[in-house]
């Protein structure tokens, strides 16, 4: 015997399907996790953060060090990483290096702020080395939709809540290396995954936006370390 499905019980059965198909597709994109990049000058050097528990930054090394001792900094070019083991998600060459250029231009202006900038190694100076080694754009349109499908809505307030990635949402990841610039001694070194806040929409606009928008939150938050 046949039974029969009320309009209201195929619209619920319907919902059911697109919920179940949103899940999937949202445990599919989980996210890459950093490593200790094995051409980095301070890889050798770098241990597992147990003092990180949001996964921004899972490797670090640091050495105490009187950081108001230094009163200018060297930044040098932003190098985009060619190791085996990168970490770039379809990410074309052309946006590598816009990205890097962005990371020379936000890392220099917030290391301004706090420092002198100089050209040359010299006294009471700190010289920065940045390394981009992976990235991943925005999927447009399916990252905004998900902020407020029935599915992806709830999902991504509770990575937000949780400091964590949104769901098809870019990000970048890259290596700092801090060294005394007179003696050339690496004073901290850490890998870091940046990313913006999953409810941050306008981030979620154009395919680099989200890179961008971690690099910003990197850079400040570097110099917050160096008060």
């Amino acid at each position: 015997m046949l039974t029969t499905i009320s309009p209201h019980q195929r619209t619920f059965l319907t919902l059911c399907v697109a919920l179940l198909g949103s899940a999937t597709l949202l445990v599919g994109c989980a996210s890459t996790q950093p490593t200790p990049y094995a051409d980095l000058a301070s890889s050798s050097q770098l241990r597992p953060n147990l003092q990180d528990g949001s996964g921004r930054i899972p490797y670090r090394v640091s050495k105490p060090t009187n950081w108001r001792g230094y009163t200018n900094v060297v930044v040098d070019p932003v190098v985009v990483y060619k190791g085996p083991d990168h970490q770039f998600e379809d990410i074309s060459e052309r946006d590598k290096t816009a990205l890097a250029d962005y990371m020379q231009v936000e890392f220099t202006e917030k290391l301004r702020a706090r420092f002198n900038l100089v050209n040359a190694p010299a006294p009471n100076t700190l010289r920065v080395h940045l390394t981009l080694t992976g990235a991943k754009t925005t999927t447009r349109g399916l990252s905004t939709f998900t902020r407020f499908d029935l599915a992806g809505g709830p999902y991504n307030i509770v990575q937000a809540i949780r400091g964590k990635e949104g769901s098809f949402t870019g990000s970048v990841t890259y290596a700092v290396e801090v060294f005394d610039a007179t003696s050339n001694a690496l004073l901290e070194a850490y890998i870091t995954k940046q990313y913006p806040s999953p409810m941050n929409i306008g981030a979620s606009l154009g395919t680099l936006d989200a890179s961008m928008t971690g690099i910003r939150k990197g850079a400040e938050e570097l110099v917050a370390q160096l008060y």
